[in-house]
């Protein structure tokens, strides 16, 4: 991701999460952590060959053996297309590269599908986070990955 798609992105985050979509300045933020040396993000977009138009983006924040997804987001016409499983894999990618042991990431309690997308990778249950999307209210399942366990498994797909 560069600082030219934080625009699209932010038009498809507001059209799949209304309720909760990052801001402008949220999006900057990261972008500012994601180059050079000390870089701590990873932020990927999926372009559509035809048009050039996004169509995903995912990012992953790290620190101390820590990863984090902090947004995957696939259009819905997308979704089935194995799109969302081809970000995940890159931002585990680079939870490796970052040298993380564990990724962590919350998803809505009633986001079922992505939640056997995260199951699929090796995800498992650990724990909710009441109230965590504001302002609708939405608890949050949070999951976690042991690295070491997911590399080689070859059931990413």
């Amino acid at each position: 991701m560069r600082w030219w798609d934080i625009a699209p992105v932010l038009d498809l985050e507001h059209e799949l999460f209304p309720e909760d979509a990052w801001s402008p300045g949220m999006f900057w933020s990261e972008m500012a952590h994601a180059r050079g040396p000390q870089a701590t993000r990873r932020y990927v977009v999926a372009e559509d060959p035809a048009d050039g138009r996004i169509v995903g983006y995912a990012g992953l924040a790290a620190a101390g053996g820590l990863g984090d997804v902090q947004t995957i987001a696939v259009v819905r016409e997308q979704w089935g297309t194995g799109l969302g499983a081809r970000l995940l894999t890159d931002l585990l990618q680079h939870a490796t590269a970052f040298e993380c042991d564990e990724v962590l990431l919350e998803v809505r309690v009633d986001n079922t599908r992505a939640q056997k997308l995260y199951e699929r990778f090796g995800f498992e249950p650990i724990g909710f986070r009441r109230g965590y999307y504001q302002p609708g209210n939405a608890d949050a399942l949070v999951m976690r990955l042991h690295v070491h366990d997911a590399q080689g498994t070859g059931n990413h797909g």
